[in-house]
């Protein structure tokens, strides 16, 4: 048993990393505080969170890394561009230092290629420790990095709750320690051993019980977040948020001590995939082979469509996927529509809520409100959304449904709530509308790894998964810089009134200052809602399919 172990050591350690690593959620904490010090306008101000967004751009420069270096080395690599590059910001922030804004956007930009190092090392250890599992593993250790916001809120309350400045401080150490806690289980992973079926049952069992504790983990950083006013208290609850990130170590011994919890728990709610892998390998080539069977027959009994019927529904089929799982290269993807749409319903969906994250100090502020809570509340939320992607999976023998089409109904709730704020702008809608955006992004940002893998073929999803995600700086240089140009236009024309300039920094104060903005997201989130609808209505005939013949291989 030593062996498997080390196997869910090497799980807590991955969730450890994703926990605090996601540091580029709590950039609207302390963004206020660093324009006025660096006296920029929110345009250039908006630059800088840009450059963040740009290190998912230089993801495959993580992939070359872990094929010709150490895994242990590459960790460590990460850590350190988050370590200097957050760093040196701190330094500019407390005035120790004065560094021109061209170095700072470049210190931005090694900060978020940090990020992205740390995801790529995380996936890398769920799959290979858990190759029969590695769905699972993914779709929970991808949802701790929602909560990034929320612990390094603690975290901050704990040290100090007046200095901004504390969060990159934060953002440069806690991910050195959080690589230092995981080296050992890195260092000691175990060799991969095929499992028995009656392991592959405890393991579904322990991952069940995991996500539960995923979200009860959620709503005590979410619930009791707003009571870490006093240092004590802040100190109490970040110690109970650490246990809480411990705890999944005494689960798996629990579970594989009382044999009857795999009898009741399994036996009844059977695990079938998860929010990352729909479409098991095996499960795909029996859908091909039925389907080269279907078509075989059809050719057989003629040629299948005749007639003006046939000629039509030919046209609206045209270039539509026939089979989910089929392997695309670079040059296939882009020239699919299916892909466009789907990027589309991404860069207008996910992206604007992640756009709306990076503004929520200015919104805060201009609104009066407190910046904390409202990237607390967005954060817990996203880590909802993400948890909530695995449920198609899990609700999989119940109600059948193409994920495409869930896909499309996660993103309902964005322009919901950039309406709402549009027509209302006090605490509780921003608090409402937030809490949706924040649902329906973290959805998103986790679906959209399954989504790539059964539309475009799970072998080369690195490529196309990382030519998706192309669209989240473009969307942080567009729709950010949108946001800045109306809110400087409406600082700028009445700072005699209600705004106040601050070393050549315009600060803008009421309603007026996001209302546009809102109206433009609002609009743009319904092109990517329409988008997505379009991708449904041409994918769901395939996955309607592919459960079919899953369907009839049980049969024999």
């Amino acid at each position: 048993m030593s062996w498997q172990s080390r196997k869910w050591m090497i799980l807590v350690a991955t969730i450890w990393l994703q926990a605090f690593t996601g540091t580029n959620f709590d950039f609207s904490s302390y963004s206020s505080d660093y324009k006025m010090v660096l006296g920029v306008s929110q345009v250039q101000l908006n630059y800088l969170a840009v450059a963040s967004d740009m290190g998912k751009a230089l993801g495959w420069s993580s992939g070359l890394a872990i094929l010709h270096l150490p895994l242990w080395l590459v960790l460590f690599m990460a850590a350190s561009m988050g370590f200097v590059g957050y760093g040196l910001q701190w330094l500019v922030m407390q005035s120790f230092i004065s560094l021109p804004y061209f170095v700072v956007f470049l210190l931005c930009l090694l900060s978020g290629c940090s990020i992205c190092w740390f995801n790529t090392i995380c996936f890398v250890l769920c799959i290979r420790n858990f190759t029969d599992n590695r769905a699972l593993a993914l779709s929970l250790t991808v949802s701790f990095n929602g909560v990034s916001a929320a612990i390094f809120t603690l975290a901050a309350n704990c040290i100090s709750s007046t200095s901004s400045a504390i969060y990159l401080l934060l953002n440069a150490s806690l991910p050195l320690l959080a690589s230092l806690a995981a080296l050992v289980p890195i260092l000691l992973q175990p060799p991969i051993e095929p499992l028995s079926s009656d392991a592959a049952r405890r393991d579904s069992v322990v991952f069940l019980l995991l996500n539960v504790l995923a979200l009860f983990t959620g709503l005590y950083l979410l619930l009791l977040n707003s009571a870490s006013s006093s240092t004590t208290a802040a100190w109490l609850l970040f110690a109970g948020a650490l246990f809480l990130l411990a705890l999944p170590l005494v689960i798996p011994g629990v579970v594989i001590a009382r044999d009857w919890a795999n009898r009741t728990i399994h036996s009844s709610f059977r695990l079938e995939g998860s929010g990352f892998n729909l479409v098991d390998v095996e499960e795909l080539e029996l859908h091909k082979e039925l389907l080269s069977r279907q078509q075989e027959g059809t050719n057989e009994n003629g040629n299948g469509q005749g007639g003006a019927g046939g000629i039509v529904e030919g046209c609206c089929e045209r270039d539509r996927l026939v089979v989910l799982g089929e392997e695309h290269s670079a040059k296939m993807l882009v020239r699919r529509l299916d892909f466009w749409f789907y990027f589309l319903a991404y860069f207008c969906g996910g992206t604007v809520g992640l756009v709306y994250s990076n503004n929520l100090g200015q919104i805060a502020q201009s609104l009066g409100s407190q910046s904390d809570t409202l990237v607390t509340l967005y954060s817990s939320c996203s880590f909802f959304g993400r948890l909530l992607s695995s449920s198609p999976d899990f609700l999989r023998r119940k109600v059948y449904f193409a994920r495409t089409g869930w896909l499309a109904i996660a993103l309902l709730p964005t322009p919901i709530a950039f309406f709402v704020l549009v027509a209302v702008s006090n605490e509780y809608a921003l608090q409402a509308g937030t809490a949706l955006i924040g649902l329906s992004s973290g959805f998103i940002f986790a679906a959209a790894v399954s989504v790539t893998s059964e539309l475009f073929g799970p072998n080369s999803f690195g490529v196309n998964h990382n030519i998706l995600i192309t669209n989240i700086p473009l969307g942080s240089l567009v729709y950010g810089s949108l946001a800045a140009l109306i809110y400087d236009a409406n600082g700028s024309s009445s700072i005699s009134e209600n705004d106040t300039l601050f070393d050549g920094a315009v600060v803008c104060m009421g309603k007026q200052c996001y209302r546009e903005t809102f109206l433009w997201w609002g609009c743009i989130s319904l092109v990517g809602l329409a988008s997505s609808v379009a991708l449904f209505l041409r994918t769901r005939s395939v996955y309607d399919r592919f459960e079919r013949n899953r369907m009839l291989a049980q049969l024999f």
